[in-house]
């Protein structure tokens, strides 16, 4: 073991029983299934994450497994009708494949696209990357978890060189004497967490959370700070401010470990607190206090999510953030240092092996020539037949069935219709398609667009690996064989493969053939094994020498522990649950400050849309809500969309509790009914984006996107609201 935050190997189960993980949120809390007659439950596992504990989702996991609307048979429309009817397989991927061949066939090979998922195992996420650059060709290939971790992920690589979620692991924040939560609400997106806070607060920490609403962790809290939304940046760069005046600043590890300071010490001296408290609406003497906890804090630790990254200037609001945690000296440090907390269940893995548009497995660039070297030596293709980078997830979705965009997409466990920001535009962008192909386990509104839907595996039903919002690679372990009728996306992907390379080379045998002798197509139809446990073997080989390198994780290796952190270059050597505590993953070791400055949201408000709009989660929903809004538990306990405004804006509104209201932008409108709270700040208001149909949230979100990680601005827009 290289770690404390460890437990036992576990347990032997019998034939009817596995040791698994929820498939939820990125904590992957551990859990154990059992299946008898009466059906499959879940039962929680003493692991490092959860210890015991899971949230109504987790429990309620199971209910989805033999669910009536579960999708058995693929589904194609006929376009004679425009209905979709059920098919055989071989009629619905022959259709696939033939309406790929005539979409390249017409426009190029960028003319076919695939959007993926931060939910995929890491198998399926390598598997989706390789199928596009390799099997289609086509460089135009994003996910879902561009709008979850990209701001994150691209603060964390300009200041640290390396982007894990969580340096250290998740047992910190426990033992922390400071914890700074900004944008984050972890009590109702992964209820297990606050375990940890509770262990902190109860062994004298002190839990500091910023938030525009006073959320059930903002409840839980010594300190709550409440910025008007998107003025975190400004938060921050007062925060460094007091603490230099003050004299909180590490500066004998500012000098050894980290470049750059200089300009960041000259940008936050315009942020006296008195500026930052006229901009945000934070009190003076609550930055003061805030900073005075962090800059004498023993250990501190520093956590972003959503509510930080979710704007236009998310790489820049999470830097600056960045920026006070390597004034102070956090990061590298025991007990101490920044972190993110991933949103999806596979967050963290589904990013760093080539479902990004500009990356390729191991957290490799592909525009950089090694790099593709390494993969493609792996893939057994010459380096220059790899296409290069395509175009992040909103602006790929924005091009399709538009001149020189793609026509056709095929979707892996992804549902854009409702998390999309201006999510109408999108929905009116697949409709543009020639060819859409969603692969999923229900008939999201996605789906319900497709002009062929593939029936997949549910969680429980394969093999895999996940990786955790520590960096923790785990195991999914499968309790039985998906339905009859039912593939696993590994059968679906290496199917699709060898029908392309047939259509593409009839001829052609690729079991037999030189792989450097055949076009790609055919290398692809003999290299996409459907087989996970062969997949993650060639991942390992792919991500040898990465920032994100697995060659040392063997699928023995994690059983044999509760999961192993990458990095983990070898089988016999160690893995990584503490990173920068020597160097950081820089050229010269050193972690990297950027002058960073405020800037005003995409969209201000005017006489016309004079109120903030910004978004979130609630307990019992997920993501899109395609799977929890078919639990009959969680159904109940969050049944439908709703709008929070303040008393004093609902009076001025002549809206009462309850009422159905209406909320527009610019973009387009939906409607709730209204929950009146004190909590909110009375220029703002909010809405969940788990739901469809006319409580669509993302309808009025705004498009705008970072200009270094590609994430759209959905935490704040300009909104009227009036009765409905």
């Amino acid at each position: 073991m290289t770690d404390g935050a460890r437990s036992a190997t576990p347990p032997r189960l019998t034939p009817r029983e596995v040791a698994t993980h929820c498939p939820y949120c990125a904590l992957q809390c551990g859990m154990t299934l059992r299946a008898d007659d009466a059906g499959v439950t879940v039962h929680p596992r003493q692991f490092p994450t959860n210890r015991g504990g899971l949230c109504q989702k987790g429990w309620t996991a199971a209910e989805l497994l033999d669910h009536p609307e579960r999708l058995t048979t693929p589904l194609v429309r006929d376009p004679a009708t425009g209905e979709l009817h059920p098919a055989s397989w071989d009629t619905a991927l022959d259709r696939v494949v033939a309406g790929i061949r005539a979409v390249q066939g017409d426009a190029g090979r960028d003319a076919v696209a695939v959007f993926g998922g931060g939910g995929l195992t890491n198998e399926k996420a390598y598997a989706l990357g390789k199928f596009a650059r390799i099997g289609l060709r086509t460089r135009h290939i994003d996910y879902n978890g561009r709008f979850c971790m990209s701001s994150a992920a691209a603060a964390g690589m300009r200041a640290f060189g390396i982007d894990r979620g969580l340096p250290f692991p998740l047992a910190d924040l426990g033992r922390a004497d400071t914890l700074l939560l900004v944008g984050a609400n972890p009590a109702e997106t992964m209820p297990p967490l606050v375990r940890w806070l509770t262990e902190q607060r109860r062994g004298g920490g002190k839990l500091i959370v910023i938030d525009p609403r006073v959320t059930a962790t903002a409840r839980q809290a010594d300190l709550h700070l409440q910025p008007l939304p998107g003025t975190d940046l400004a938060v921050a760069n007062a925060l460094l401010h007091i603490a230099l005046t003050e004299g909180w600043v590490d500066r004998a590890y500012v000098a050894d470990r980290t470049t750059g300071f200089d300009a960041v010490r000259r940008g936050v001296a315009a942020w006296w607190p008195a500026r930052a408290e006229q901009l945000s609406g934070v009190p003076v003497a609550d930055l003061e206090a805030t900073a005075r906890a962090l800059g004498t804090g023993g250990r501190v630790i520093i956590l972003t999510a959503r509510g930080a990254e979710q704007h236009a200037k998310g790489v820049d609001t999470v830097t600056a953030y960045v920026n006070l945690a390597l004034a102070l000296g956090l990061p590298g440090r025991d007990g101490s240092g920044y972190g993110c907390l991933t949103g999806q269940g596979n967050g963290q893995g589904g990013r760093e092996h080539g479902q990004k548009a500009d990356q390729l497995p191991g957290y490799r660039r592909i525009d950089d020539p090694a790099a593709r070297e390494h993969v493609a030596g792996v893939w057994g293709v010459p380096a220059d037949e790899l296409p290069g980078p395509g175009v992040p997830a909103y602006k790929l979705l924005d091009s399709l069935g538009t001149p020189g965009g793609p026509r056709a997409l095929l979707v892996f466990g992804s549902n854009p219709v409702v998390s999309a920001p201006r999510a109408a535009r999108i929905e009116g962008r697949l409709r543009d398609l020639d060819l859409l192909v969603v692969a999923d386990l229900l008939l999201s509104e996605t789906a319900a667009l497709a002009d062929i839907v593939l029936p997949t595996a549910q969680w429980a039903e394969e093999d895999g690996t996940m990786t955790n919002l520590e960096g923790r690679v785990l195991r999914r372990r499968a309790l039985r064989p998906p339905p009859p009728g039912v593939r696993t996306d590994l059968a679906i992907i290496s199917d699709l493969a060898t029908r392309l390379a047939e259509a593409e080379s009839p001829d052609a045998n690729p079991a037999d053939a030189d792989p450097a002798s055949v076009r790609p197509a055919a290398v692809a139809a003999a290299r996409f094994p459907a087989d996970p446990a062969a997949v993650f073997a060639e991942l390992r080989r792919a991500s040898a020498g990465g920032a994100a390198d697995y060659a040392g994780i063997s699928w023995d290796r994690i059983d044999a522990d509760d999961g192993v952190y990458w990095p983990c270059p070898t089988e016999d050597g160690p893995d990584t649950p503490r990173l920068f505590a020597d160097r950081f993953a820089t050229p010269d070791g050193r972690a990297r400050f950027h002058s960073v400055d405020h800037r005003p949201a995409a969209e201000e408000v005017c006489a016309t849309y004079p109120l903030h709009f910004t978004t979130g989660r609630v307990l019992a929903q997920y993501q899109s809500g395609t799977q929890t809004r078919r639990v009959a538990a969680l159904r109940r306990a969050a049944p439908e969309a709703f709008v929070e405004l303040h008393p004093d804006l609902a009076a001025r509104l002549d809206i009462d509790d309850g009422d159905p209201v209406r909320v527009t932008s610019r973009r387009g409108e939906f409607s709730a009914p209204a929950r009146l709270s004190a909590g909110i700040r009375p220029d703002t208001v909010f809405a969940p984006f788990h739901y469809a149909g006319a409580g669509r949230a993302n309808s009025v979100t705004n498009d705008a996107v970072d200009p270094i990680s590609g994430m759209p601005e959905f935490k704040i827009c300009a909104v009227r609201v009036e009765k409905a």
